[in-house]
């Protein structure tokens, strides 16, 4: 059994070699996350796969593929997980520099039970953490992490012989197979791919080449100082470099990658930002004639498109609300067998035909290319065609890691009360509070509001929506934010509408 971590340990001092720091709050619903190295050092990195790797063996899954993304740091710190992995007697197989979803089909391809990913994913740098799933095509939600964390900083961990390494070469290529295989366009559609110089780079020009794109390249090349912006096409920055190059190019559209390849975003013909929801619907409308009646599974921050299209009404499909958070929408999808699953950031789960169920931006990439080269249509005219409605951003006003959910409690218990004694928003009366990840009050009309508690950052979650007009959206959210400006914990927010 190892030594209790603790947060006492300071950098440039000899405990801070030899003695584990772990921050708990890093410990989050669904993946792990910390500032690297000021809320964990190599040490704390260590224990927390030590005591993963005493968890994997009492499941007697002691077999786990790993990988990291492209960040100067994740070496070393996959290397630290990796040595705790084989302190507590894991067969650990490293596929090297990797994607998120690369690692997950290293999970089926190579017939491993467990896999650990190294990334900050969409973060900034200074952050790192690890995705961990044992149970394909599924990651750890609350309940393993739960155990992981109750584990390591209860110092449980425990050492066993037969723990080994060795690297796996050739993934990445047989990855890309798999993904492409003899699909092919029709026609050689223009798409800018921007990856913000991270991991995908290695991946998405290389894939939509082979589908029969023709790239246009958009800061490529990997870079771990990220000297443009950083990988995040849920974020604006990297929206409206997209938007520009499509503009200047007369592109089909783009696509846009994070920093572990596991999110999408799209800008269309006239550059116009589409969010992952309504591209979800446009999906789902393409899929109809093959798959009517599907089931459909939508995160509480997506459209109330997936409900109210009329023609996702008339094929049969039927969408479930479930909670945010890529472990959350991989299990309900996986759980009531559905078609694919959607959220608003980016993450997109395609299952039966279309893929495994895990999020890959490489697989919706394709199914992108594919829609829109089977619809002979542009992209623009493809979400045209879909009911208007106005949309925030996914906006986050900063709330500490230790108040927001007792925060968000707060919240949801308001505007159940508020409800039920006639409440609007708007001037639109609030027809019931949905509270199954927060509270996502649904509007006489159609339009909704959600806030809930983010759970990678020390942040709230705001979005609004409206069936009627951009300015409805702008009255919805300010009555919102006019509430959470009394809500003295709710801090500013890292963009507004």
């Amino acid at each position: 059994m190892s030594a209790k971590p603790h947060t006492t340990v300071t950098e440039n001092t000899p405990a801070f070699l030899s003695e584990a720091m772990i921050t708990p709050t890093g410990f989050r619903e669904y993946d792990a996350r910390w500032r690297f190295p000021q809320e964990i050092n190599l040490v704390g990195l260590q224990e927390v796969g030590l005591s993963l790797g005493t968890m994997l063996r009492e499941w007697d899954k002691a077999r786990i593929v790993v990988g990291c993304d492209y960040r100067s740091y994740s070496l070393e710190v996959k290397q630290a997980l990796v040595l705790g992995l084989m302190s507590a007697g894991v067969e650990v197989i490293d596929i090297g520099v990797a994607l998120s979803p690369l690692v997950y089909f290293s999970q089926f391809d190579l017939d491993i039970p467990a896999c650990a990913m190294v990334t900050a994913s969409h973060n900034p740098n200074g952050w790192t953490g690890v995705k961990i799933g044992a149970d394909r095509p599924l990651t750890f939600g609350p309940d393993e992490m739960g155990r992981l964390k109750e584990m390591t900083l209860g110092g449980m961990g425990q050492s066993a012989p037969g723990g080994s390494y060795r690297r796996e070469t050739g993934a990445m290529d047989r990855y890309l197979d798999d993904l492409v295989g003899d699909m092919r366009l029709s026609k050689p559609l223009r798409v800018v791919c921007a990856t913000g110089n991270g991991t995908a780079g290695l991946v998405a020009p290389a894939m939509l080449e082979r589908l029969g794109a023709e790239v246009i390249p958009l800061y490529v090349k990997p870079d771990y100082t990220f000297p443009n912006y950083n990988p995040n096409p849920e974020a604006m920055e990297m929206l409206h470099s997209m938007r520009d190059k499509v503009i200047e190019t007369g592109a089909d559209f783009a696509l846009g990658f994070d920093g572990d390849g596991d999110r999408c975003g799209v800008v269309d013909d006239e550059g116009e930002e589409i969010f992952a929801d309504k591209v979800g619907v446009m999906l789902a409308r393409s899929w109809v004639e093959d798959h009517p009646g599907a089931t459909l599974v939508a995160d509480v921050k997506s459209t109330g498109l997936f409900v109210s299209d009329p023609v996702l009404q008339a094929a049969g499909m039927k969408t479930d609300y479930w909670k945010t958070g890529h472990s959350h929408m991989k299990r309900r999808v996986h759980e009531l067998g559905a078609l694919a699953g959607f959220e608003k950031s980016g993450h997109y789960f395609l299952a039966g035909d279309l893929g495994r169920g895990y999020d890959c931006g490489m697989v919706v990439a394709r199914e992108i290319c594919r829609m829109v080269d089977r619809a002979g249509s542009k992209m623009s005219d493809l979400r045209k065609a879909l009911p208007p409605v106005w949309t925030t951003p996914t906006m986050s006003p900063h709330c500490a890691d230790t108040e927001k959910y007792a925060v968000i409690d707060r919240i949801v218990a308001h505007f159940e009360k508020f409800a039920a004694e006639g409440g609007t928003l708007a001037g639109k009366r609030i027809e019931k509070v949905i509270t199954i990840n927060g509270a996502r009050m649904q509007l006489q009309g159609g339009g909704w509001a959600l806030v809930r508690a983010s759970s990678n950052t020390p942040n709230l979650v705001v979005v609004c929506e409206s069936p009627e007009s951009d300015a409805d959206m702008r009255a919805i959210f300010a009555d919102v934010d006019g509430y959470l400006d009394t809500v003295s914990e709710v801090g500013e927010y890292d963009q507004k509408i």
